[in-house]
């Protein structure tokens, strides 16, 4: 298999690790002749957020009867169940999110909606679900500067909503609270809440983008800071700033930070974070940009357990490839009481030897240093060493003993993309262009499939099916323990964040345009 990274839209900053997209599975729509929502089928404190949930496990057991054959391309014959296209910048890796009839888009200014607004530009946009029409943006100045806010990259943070307010981080790195009605006063243009300016106030210095999609628990919204390297120089410039907050949601007062992992951070932190709730605590998950995932307690940001997710023998990470440690892109899943989560490096980088762990976080550490991490490079979660670890399985790093033909020398290589789980299976995409799906008790492989192209994209698994898109197609899988490929569905760009269903509707960005896919009526 050849890897294939295709053209360069993001390659220095993984800005797609905003990643998949989210749903809320009974969000209610809008009037077809109106801009006012109709009655929400959800309560007003429903949630929509990447992974739908806090566990952010990209699965939705809500939806039924979703198109798995559709055409978008009119040169390849007539179009076939496309219910509506709209079209959005030249990069876009924010979304979508299906919220109470509105669906939002983090995109660029390349093609602007405003003829006023003019430049270089990060853009949030709203949508109307039912067809498709523009309802408003907020736009965002430049940083000028690209070792903080790359050229062209847009909004790359996939928002949050609950009930009348969206929460989504800026290509400025500021926490944005916006008004998911927009500005009453301003047609098309939207209204923010309230925003917290993560560099003014906090000394943060992105790494080339922040793109954290934002995670509500309770009274408070969660967000990574994205603080960094200085690419141009490779120092990074804020060691002491923090590298995750949390904020009151309704007022937008910092209600506590972490500087974790410190100097540690290796080059950005560009994951999301996740939650679960372990005898009455709530802990949030914090993927660190030194490759450790860090348990904190969600009202107080006490570390209650940490898990370094690279081998200890693992070569330094160098800016290129060179090195074997890894960081995430992605955000850990929390599935039957454990934690799922896999590590990658910016896809510049390219292929290389990566991991993917399963993390018991119930366990109480042990040791002065809250650290669960397996001992010693010993992943047999049975052998003494590990018996105050939280190591439930590992499966990735090299194969052993070599092998001798020209098979892959790799169990498991460098990822973008969060996993998806259901009825025990883990699904997990790989850079170079691979789908693996994992028994999700024991770790063992069960099937998978070459792509033979690369791919950023997380799967998503709806309806019966695992949709993971590539940088040529949307692929379709049944899923189960046995692979069972379907199709792959053209799209007319690449796929670098996984679709989203709601309503009866597939949504798939292709980084250009936004389909809805529906069955013709």
């Amino acid at each position: 298999m050849r890897l294939q990274l295709g053209p360069r839209t993001c390659l220095l900053v993984p800005a797609a690790l905003a990643l998949a997209t989210v749903f809320s599975p009974d969000a209610g729509g809008f009037a077809p002749d109106s801009d006012a929502p109709v009655k929400a089928k959800a309560p007003a404190s429903s949630v929509a957020m990447f992974g739908g949930t806090v566990e952010r496990n990209l699965v939705n057991l809500v939806e039924k009867n979703i198109p798995d054959n559709w055409n978008v391309e009119p040169k390849k014959g007539a179009l076939k169940n496309v219910k509506w296209e709209v079209k959005l910048g030249t990069h876009s890796y924010g979304g979508p999110v299906v919220a109470d009839g509105r669906i939002f888009v983090g995109t660029n200014n390349e093609r602007p909606r405003d003829p006023l607004v003019k430049g270089d530009k990060g853009i949030m946009m709203c949508f109307r679900e039912a067809d498709g029409q523009f309802l408003w943006q907020l736009v965002h100045d430049k940083l000028g500067d690209d070792d903080q806010d790359f050229h062209h990259e847009g909004v790359a943070s996939t928002p949050c909503v609950e009930g009348e307010r969206l929460y989504y981080v800026s290509n400025r790195c500021e926490l944005i609270c916006a008004d998911v009605k927009g500005d009453p006063t301003a047609k098309g243009k939207g209204k923010v809440v309230w925003k917290y300016d993560m560099i003014e106030k906090l000394g943060v210095y992105p790494c080339q983008l922040a793109n954290c999609s934002p995670l509500i628990v309770g009274e408070n919204v969660y967000a990574v800071t994205g603080n960094g390297v200085n690419v141009s120089n490779k120092e990074l410039p804020s060691p002491n700033a923090p590298s995750f907050v949390a904020f009151n949601k309704a007022t937008g007062k910092l209600a506590w930070k972490s500087s974790l992992p410190g100097k540690k951070v290796m080059r950005g932190q560009w994951g999301n974070p996740a939650a679960t709730t372990i005898d009455g605590k709530t802990q949030v998950l914090f993927p660190g940009g030194d490759g450790v995932l860090y348990g904190l307690d969600a009202k107080s940001g006490e570390l209650l357990w940490k898990f370094d997710c690279n081998p200890k023998a693992a070569t330094p990470y160098r800016a290129g490839g060179g090195g074997e440690r890894c960081f995430f892109l992605s955000a850990p899943v929390v599935y039957d009481k454990k934690v799922y989560v896999a590590v990658g490096q910016e896809p510049d980088a390219g292929p290389g030897v990566g991991h993917l762990w399963c993390i018991d976080p119930t366990k109480k550490p042990a040791n002065k240093d809250k650290d669960l991490s397996p001992v010693n490079d010993n992943f047999d979660p049975k052998a003494a060493v590990n018996k105050s670890s939280g190591l439930v399985w590992h499966y990735g790093g090299p194969v052993v003993p070599a092998p001798k033909n020209d098979e892959r020398e790799i169990v498991f290589g460098r990822t973008m993309g969060t996993v998806a789980i259901y009825d025990g299976v883990v699904y997990a995409s790989e850079l170079a262009g691979y789908l693996h799906a994992v028994d999700a008790k024991t770790g063992a492989k069960l099937w998978v499939h070459d792509f033979q192209e690369s791919t950023w994209c997380s799967p998503y698994y709806v309806d019966g099916k695992v949709f993971v898109g590539t940088d040529n197609e949307l692929y379709l899988f049944k899923a189960g323990r046995k692979l069972a490929f379907l199709r792959k569905i053209a799209m007319g760009g690449p796929i670098k964040v996984p679709p989203v269903a709601a309503n009866g509707v597939l949504y798939v960005n292709t980084g250009t345009n936004l389909y809805a896919i529906a069955p013709a009526k």
